[in-house]
């Protein structure tokens, strides 16, 4: 019988084949990304993981066995440190000034793929929680596993693709992975539609991300005239 986290994947296959076919990703891997582009997304990913953190540590505390608040605190941690000092790293290659840093601002999608999580922080068990923070491990990972070998010429093109295809990333994909399975054997049926939901509409914005990235999004160019500063 296969395994509930496999269903919600292949349910995803579409949504993901968009991801890896999309213009971010493939001008990425051929080193033909404007880095400008390169900017708008570490800018954007680095608000995202400060709260992809967040929400970790809320399925943690959820949580009803110590082993899972004790791991989900680790991946927290982990996001902060290792990949809060990958985007540090990026941000000095490309040469992202204070100036720019100090003026950030979350573009549209990040901040609705940011309250997405907290919705389902807020609404969801564990097992909902992790349903809708796994796409960003899964994906990334398969992501990486695919551009392999790519030569793209800019080292934070290379670095980027070596961080996310990497053994270290791997186990805590499968980790997740394991865990989503383990709560989906207990789960109610309703319990798993929702964390099938939740799995959807994180497949979703990771796609929107590669977009929001790529076309430099702002609340200018996303948002109608009526929001706008």
């Amino acid at each position: 019988m296969q395994k509930f986290a496999q269903q919600l994947r292949e349910k995803a296959d579409p949504i993901w084949k968009a991801s890896f076919q999309h213009p971010f990703i493939q001008e990425l891997q051929e080193g033909t990304l404007p880095e400008e582009k390169m900017k708008h997304y570490v800018l954007q990913d680095g608000y995202y993981l400060s709260h992809f953190a967040r929400v970790q540590s809320l399925a943690g505390a959820k949580a009803e066995d110590f082993i899972t608040v004790n791991r989900m605190a680790f991946h927290a941690q982990g996001s902060y440190e290792a990949e809060m000092a990958m985007h540090q790293k990026f941000t000095s290659m490309l040469h992202i000034s204070a100036d720019e840093q100090d003026a950030f601002e979350a573009a549209p999608t990040a901040h609705a793929y940011t309250s997405h999580l907290y919705r389902a922080a807020h609404f969801g068990s564990t097992g909902v929680i992790i349903a809708a923070l796994l796409p960003c491990y899964w994906l990334y990972y398969e992501i990486g596993e695919r551009l392999q070998g790519a030569e793209p010429n800019h080292p934070v093109y290379e670095e980027w693709i070596a961080a996310y295809g990497g053994d270290w990333f791997k186990e805590l994909v499968d980790e997740q992975i394991g865990r989503l399975n383990a709560y989906a054997l207990h789960a109610t049926e309703a319990e798993k539609k929702m964390m099938e939901e939740y799995f959807m509409i994180s497949s979703r914005y990771e796609l929107g991300f590669w977009e929001m990235a790529y076309t430099l999004e702002t609340w200018d160019t996303a948002a109608p005239s009526s929001f706008r500063k």
